[in-house]
């Protein structure tokens, strides 16, 4: 898509070291804006930075746990510090959690799992909807959801709840913050080509245990961080000024009903 004019603008991209997260920073660069990504791990953190700097100076790393209040609050706090203020918000981290029939799984994995994929996006949009409100300006949330809020398959029900819940939450939040110009919206990826995605794989055949999946998006392949970014880029952007409380599918047709060949 033609580039949209971010210049001026501050972007947040959670979980943003790696995958679709990092994809989108790139894209906010390229557009403009200032960026800070956050992750947990500092050693990754670092080379996403050094690899984003090759198109902007204006780019930082928060190490944050978006599970925590306090992080959450300190990344909101330091954005502001050292950018001026903040004007979009990916909010990207996630984790797989575990994939079992439900009989076998710890009691354990649901805390671990909505700790992060609900909580935390939950805190992050606390906390940026209160910074927006703060300056008067509006602002934009954009937070990953999956197609298996909507679909899913043996083994995915604690992931797919997790997933849900956001798609719920985000109507609430559009209802009440778009009287003070926040949009808040979701992304549905299907499956990317992310490190996240072939953790599910292993051994010499990975890449043929991947093909039955490949062939039941009608599409027929995966895709990449790029393409999910320039939805997340689009929602960002004044050209979607009039979408809000919608989580949008980018999965292929994966979740389309239906008869597979």
């Amino acid at each position: 898509m033609a580039q949209e004019n971010l210049k001026g603008k501050v972007a947040l991209v959670t979980g943003g070291t790696t995958g679709i997260g990092l994809a989108a920073a790139k894209l906010y660069l390229e557009n403009g804006a200032s960026v800070v990504i956050a992750g947990r791990r500092q050693e990754q953190g670092a080379l996403a930075v050094t690899s984003l700097r090759e198109i902007s100076p204006n780019i930082t790393f928060i190490q944050t746990d978006v599970s925590n209040s306090v992080e959450v609050q300190r990344l909101i706090n330091e954005t502001v510090r050292i950018y001026g203020q903040l004007d979009i918000a990916f909010n990207n981290a996630g984790i797989e959690g575990f994939f079992a029939p439900v009989h076998e799984m710890p009691d354990a994995a649901f805390g671990e799992v909505f700790d992060i994929n609900v909580k935390g996006v939950w805190l992050c949009c606390k906390y940026e909807i209160a910074q927006f409100k703060k300056q008067g300006t509006g602002g934009v949330i954009v937070n990953t959801s999956s197609w298996l809020a909507r679909g899913a398959f043996a083994g995915s029900s604690l992931y797919s709840a997790s997933k849900a819940a956001l798609d719920g939450m985000i109507r609430a939040l559009a209802v009440e913050t778009a009287e003070a110009g926040i949009r808040v919206n979701n992304i549905q990826p299907g499956y990317i080509q992310t490190p996240m995605f072939d953790r599910f794989f292993s051994g010499e055949d990975a890449e043929l245990q991947k093909e039955p999946l490949k062939r039941h998006a009608p599409i027929g392949r995966f895709a990449n961080p790029a393409e999910v970014a320039e939805l997340v880029l689009w929602l960002s952007s004044a050209a979607a000024s009039f979408v809000t409380g919608e989580s949008i599918l980018i999965d292929g047709g994966l979740a389309i009903g239906g008869q597979r060949q």
